[in-house]
């Protein structure tokens, strides 16, 4: 455990620490499932430049932060015995609603209502009965850009799409992060970043000026969580090292890298390196379990 005194003993005496997982999508989700097995003190930082599916559409149409992420996370979080969490997920077919989550209408509904996406997104914990807070990188909605080796590509679908990257930035350059993010990053004790896409839903949440900025000022212990495989195109060919690398020349620097070199070489890593099983039995996914054994380990 850090010296940081945010820490707090459970109802069981137990000290529970407070974790900041940052990210976004199926990888955060998996992060923040394997978190709350060890503590009930986590907030969670998401990517909110998706542009595509459901979310853009909702984003296009309403002018709101995509809510596609956020939903994820969510559920992950969420009271196991949520009615609500269940019917989260469902996805309509019908008409004008095709391709639309419930969830994402919910988030939708209740940022409308609000004018605030903060808000909204704490409403929807409270009625999901979810562990700890679920906020936004931003709370502007914001583009995603790219440098590669071709040229400039912009808005998140096209850059996930896009191999040879060099440099990912926002658009506006310098969203405000939420007062509650940048407060979570301060008292923490451990910081994860990941799994997930490296540009589109890892750095695409980093690279936001106060959450950079938060990462590296704070005294946590900070993880990144390296995906299991190369992803096409994004990362395609990308080891261990790349990662590590990748977040570096974009100013996010962390203590310490997971993986799981089953899939994946390792490379020539600068930092420390944890590489044990960690995917589930069909090598798809990071098994919640064996990732929180490793993380609770990592705290020190």
């Amino acid at each position: 455990m850090t010296a940081n005194a945010s820490a707090e003993a459970g109802p069981d005496g137990e000290v529970r620490p407070r974790v900041v997982a940052i990210g976004g999508g199926h990888g955060l989700a998996a992060t923040l499932r394997a978190v709350r097995l060890y503590t009930d003190r986590v907030t969670a930082i998401v990517s909110v430049a998706d542009d595509g599916g459901s979310s853009g559409r909702l984003r296009k149409l309403l002018h709101i932060i995509p809510p596609g992420d956020l939903r994820t996370c969510l559920v992950a979080l969420a009271d196991p015995g949520s009615p609500l969490a269940e019917v989260f997920d469902y996805r309509f077919t019908e008409e004008e609603l095709a391709g639309h989550s419930l969830g994402n209408l919910i988030l939708a509904g209740l940022m409308a209502a609000t004018s605030d996406p903060v808000a909204a997104l704490d409403e929807a914990c409270r009625l999901l009965g979810a562990t700890g807070r679920v906020l936004p990188s931003t709370s502007e909605p914001v583009v995603l850009k790219a440098e590669a080796e071709g040229g400039s590509v912009t808005g998140q679908v096209a850059v996930n799409a896009t191999d040879r990257i060099q440099r990912i930035s926002l658009v506006p350059a310098d969203p405000p992060a939420p007062n509650g993010a940048v407060e979570a990053l301060a008292q923490a004790d451990q910081i994860v970043l990941g799994p997930g896409s490296l540009y589109t839903s890892v750095l695409a949440a980093a690279v936001v000026p106060g959450i950079r900025d938060g990462i590296n000022r704070s005294s946590a212990s900070k993880v990144y969580v390296c995906n299991l495989r190369p992803q096409d195109a994004e990362t395609a060919h990308y080891d261990v090292a790349m990662h590590v690398e990748a977040l570096l020349a974009h100013g996010v620097a962390v203590d310490q890298v997971v993986c799981d070199s089953s899939a994946i070489e390792v490379g020539s890593v600068r930092i420390p390196v944890t590489d044990v099983p960690l995917a589930r039995p069909n090598g798809l996914a990071h098994d919640p379990t064996k990732l929180a054994a490793t993380l609770s380990h990592l705290i020190g």
